[in-house]
């Protein structure tokens, strides 16, 4: 049989009120365990949430990103073309640089040329002006020769038309005196002779010879005057040329 040992109440009390605490501290502890659960679980909730709105925003920067990527991208697509274009200006401007100075040139040799030949026509016209008027004096003189034989021909003819006139006049007097003394002769012959019909047809005849010599005598004398008429024109004619000719 056993040997019972002799356990002290007060012993056995104070390790009970011992154990008791460590319960309470324990329960306790859970009790701030289970608040610090709780609050973690929240926690937890809250993190996933911001979790979820994180990943949206993380896609939402991400096709941001992608954008300004592209964006970016085009920039420097652009930069390049850009640059390319700046280039090919560059180019552009040399060549066009290039081409004034050569059209520059190609101006200034045509001005020269231009001066060049204005010089020649300026020295060909002078030439031409004094040739001309060298002609013209030339010219001139002979028309005032000619003139001066048209004038002295003019006078003769003239004085060939007034000739004749006188000559004409002349002749007309003594046919008519002729004429006259005929009728006369006529006249004192018999009346039965006067009223014979080959005596009236002398007298016809004879009236009618007398009347062709005036006509014949005024036709010369007209187309002297005519002839006289066109000379004065021909002269006229080179004088007012030459005048014209003088106001150019």
């Amino acid at each position: 049989m056993k040997k019972v040992k002799a356990v002290s109440l007060d012993k056995l009390i104070e390790d009970f009120s011992l154990l008791e605490q460590k319960i309470t501290e324990l329960q306790g502890k859970n009790n701030i365990l289970d608040i610090k659960l709780d609050e973690a679980s929240r926690l937890l909730k809250l993190g996933q949430t911001k979790e979820t709105c994180m990943k949206e925003e993380c896609a939402t920067l991400q096709a941001t990103i992608q954008g300004l990527q592209e964006t970016i991208q085009t920039q420097c697509d652009l930069r390049d073309e850009n640059d390319k274009l700046k280039k090919n200006t560059q180019y552009l401007r040399r060549k066009n640089k290039i081409k004034e100075q050569a059209h520059t040139s190609h101006v200034e040799r045509i001005m020269m040329e231009m001066e060049a030949l204005q010089q020649n026509h300026k020295t060909e016209l002078a030439e031409v002006q004094c040739d001309m008027r060298r002609k013209s004096e030339m010219k001139e003189t002979e028309l005032k020769d000619a003139i001066v034989r048209k004038e002295a021909e003019i006078q003769a003819m003239k004085k060939q038309l007034k000739d004749q006139e006188r000559a004409k006049q002349s002749e007309i007097i003594k046919r008519q005196m002729e004429f006259n003394a005929k009728l006369a002769r006529i006249q004192s012959t018999s009346v039965k002779a006067q009223h014979q019909d080959p005596s009236i047809l002398a007298q016809n005849i004879f009236k009618r010879k007398l009347q062709f010599l005036q006509e014949e005598k005024n036709r010369e004398t007209e187309a002297l005057r005519r002839t006289i008429k066109e000379l004065e024109q021909q002269l006229n004619s080179p004088h007012d040329s030459r005048l014209k000719r003088r106001r150019f």
